[in-house]
């Protein structure tokens, strides 16, 4: 890790990340996602940067009620461009379909324009039931997630995805895990111990292709 890099405020834990990063909530509890996504999305907010959600099970309406209880004006950054409920399936298949370097390009190019802005950092998080709808190959997804850990671009962002336990089996979610070099366990920053580094996963990919 850099540290020339700016400590990233999480908002929901003391626990700071120092780096531009890449986490995963996965969840059985609603109430407990609600509270550790708002508080994350306030502390952008907070700290200058611009900030969204890309929402599939959850409706626009609900995730604006739920964001306004941090007491962040959440409605006046969006009349400012400072934050925006983003529909899941327009942000991951903008072209209609699922295509992961696309994304990735897309995501590429947002850091590439923010940075000529006066925003202090990206900050994202994306519900994954979309994925559970589509009918989606994982290993397209898992080249999503790998994608995101080797973009190298130094401005400061962080995104959060987020995977319902009660939806997802257990194969898929650890398969999740290993493509994160952070999770949320208990309300708290960890680093992920079955995280495995993007190089050496696309390599024992290909072996077992």
């Amino acid at each position: 890790m850099s540290g020339k890099e700016p400590d990233i405020d999480m908002g929901f834990t003391q626990e700071i990340l120092p780096d531009c990063h890449h986490i995963c909530l996965i969840y059985d509890n609603e109430e407990q996602r609600r509270k550790i996504v708002s508080a994350y999305l306030a502390a952008g907010l907070e700290q200058g940067e611009f900030v969204g959600y890309f929402a599939d099970a959850t409706p626009r309406e609900d995730v604006l009620a739920w964001l306004s209880e941090t007491g962040e004006d959440f409605l006046k950054a969006e009349e400012a461009g400072a934050f925006g409920v983003i529909k899941a399936e327009a942000a991951y298949c903008p072209s209609g379909r699922f295509m992961p370097q696309e994304v990735l390009d897309n995501v590429a190019a947002r850091y590439t324009m923010l940075r000529q802005t006066s925003y202090t950092g990206s900050r994202v998080a994306g519900e994954m039931t979309w994925v559970l709808r589509d009918i989606l190959d994982a290993d397209r997804l898992l080249e999503y997630e790998v994608g995101l850990n080797m973009i190298k671009d130094p401005f400061p962002h962080v995104g959060m995805c987020q995977y319902d336990a009660r939806l997802f089996d257990g194969a898929t979610l650890f398969k999740v895990l290993q493509v994160h070099p952070y999770m949320i366990a208990q309300g708290k920053i960890v680093q992920n111990p079955y995280y495995i580094q993007p190089e050496e996963f696309l390599k024992n990919r290909e072996h077992h292709e």
